[in-house]
């Protein structure tokens, strides 16, 4: 087909349930392609020989490959191109922000709308992951690799390792595995089932995973490094921040990442629940990231009425999925810019019962880059029972403070060899939001294969 003919392909729409129905449901909202739509959509891409999605992708899958063999009904094949440079792409293929990495690089996004790379991805993990030949696992090394969290780049990390023939001992500070996989990100947006069955293979290969177990506290670091060949971090950026306010400590005030965990891992929704949540007539919640959009859709499906997502910049600048911010709008969810949180008031039974805000004035940047903010005097009062903030995370200090000769930077973050995430203690590898501060599920396993695939070869120049 030649490229005329793909760019008067129309786009495919990804169906969703019905926003009457899902804002009271925590039931994944997009239902996924079928056959035919994958098809159609995969037509749509150009084969460009300079492969700009490629470059646009942290961990270098072949799209037009992908594509290719997508349009083709050669599915399985298709999924093999993927996995073998994506460990999970079930997940990706749903929470990745493909919009501003493959598909924002995509030749047809030139002329027409880009590629629907994430959906097809989604569409073959789900639909043919089961007809996938085991892979090759190398035999036993008797090599042993800790690895601390067990979130993607965690996984990432164990999956590459596990396939090299080391025996991988994840350790995990909460109940059930997964990370932020499972505690930061609604079913709605990432079913529970999708992270159960990558633990389940991975078990399949041998990795063992110790819940409730924190490296820096339950089990020194020294220790691990006497039990294990090799220690890879990734444990992530869990240490919310908040604007320092006056009554942001008041019953009724949650970080996102608190608020999330006690929704998603905790069950706080249900009546029977230890760790309930406050659910007010209207919450607000601070923020323009995806961490904001999911705690507000939360909010929502919990019992709030009303759910407004306050932004102290314009629209045009928040990091949010585009899609993620439409589904949010879809379900009734208000979204105010221009606005900071300047004071929380207390009501009268200790409680939370009203927000002040001071209105921003913004300036375009004429070159395309983020505006430039300016307090103004004008402030307003908004009554709400519950405030979230979703204002950005740093690294867990609980690892680092136990073993202080490992390097730093001033924000808290690990230092390490980008090429081999390699820190400045032998045989000690660090990554993901560890590393970075909060980034994207696909960096962090971008490093977890990065620090697999360097720490088989150190052992390989032991031998």
């Amino acid at each position: 087909m030649n490229p005329k003919d793909k760019i008067k392909i129309p786009a495919q729409v990804m169906p969703t349930l019905d926003p009457g129905f899902r804002r009271r449901t925590f039931d994944e909202v997009p239902v996924g392609y079928g056959e035919d739509s994958a098809i159609l959509e995969a037509w749509r891409c150009l084969g460009c020989k300079n492969a700009p999605c490629i470059k646009g992708c942290p961990v270098n899958i072949d799209i037009p490959k992908v594509m290719q063999l997508t349009a083709e009904r050669r599915f399985v094949e298709a999924l093999q191109v993927i996995r073998r440079e994506n460990s999970l792409p079930a997940v990706c293929g749903r929470v990745c922000p493909q919009e501003s990495q493959c598909q924002k690089n995509c030749t047809m996004g030139k002329v027409n709308s880009p590629v629907s790379i994430g959906n097809i991805e989604r569409f073959l993990a789900d639909n043919f992951s089961n007809e996938l030949p085991q892979p090759k696992i190398d035999s036993s090394t008797g090599k042993k690799i800790a690895i601390a969290g067990s979130g993607p780049g965690g996984l990432a990390c164990a999956y590459q390792s596990a396939l090299y023939g080391h025996k991988v001992t994840v350790f995990e500070a909460l109940h059930e595995p997964g990370g932020v996989l499972a505690y930061g990100i609604p079913a709605f947006r990432l079913p529970r089932k999708i992270v159960a069955e990558e633990i389940k293979i991975l078990k399949k290969y041998g990795v063992e995973f110790r819940m409730n177990t924190i490296i820096g506290k339950t089990i020194s670091v020294e220790e691990i490094l006497n039990e294990f060949d090799a220690l890879y971090i990734g444990t992530g950026a869990g240490v919310p921040s908040f604007p320092g306010i006056p009554g942001e400590d008041l019953p009724g005030v949650y970080s996102a990442n608190e608020y999330l965990t006690r929704a998603n891992l905790m069950h706080a929704g249900k009546l029977w629940s230890k760790t309930p949540i406050t659910v007010g007539k209207t919450t607000v919640v601070i923020g323009g990231g995806n961490v904001a959009m999911d705690a507000a859709r939360v909010a929502l499906r919990l019992g709030s009425e009303r759910v407004v997502i306050a932004y102290r910049r314009l629209e045009a600048d928040m990091p949010v999925r585009r899609e993620e911010l439409l589904h949010a709008r879809e379900e009734g969810i208000e979204t105010i810019f221009l606005i900071s949180p300047i004071e929380i008031i207390e009501g009268d039974k200790g409680h939370v019962s009203n927000i002040v805000f001071r209105k921003m004035r913004a300036e375009e940047d004429p070159e395309g880059g983020r505006s430039k903010i300016f307090e103004t005097d004008e402030t307003f009062t908004m009554d709400c029972e519950v405030v979230i903030f979703a204002t950005g995370t740093s690294p867990n200090p609980t690892l680092t403070s136990n073993c202080r000769e490992l390097e730093l930077n001033k924000k808290g973050c690990i230092v390490v060899n980008p090429e081999t995430c390699a820190t400045n203690i032998p045989h000690v590898y660090a990554g993901g939001d560890a590393v970075s501060g909060a980034s994207t599920v696909i960096l962090a396993m971008s490093n977890g294969k990065t620090a697999a695939n360097a720490i088989n070869e150190m052992f390989n120049k032991s031998k």
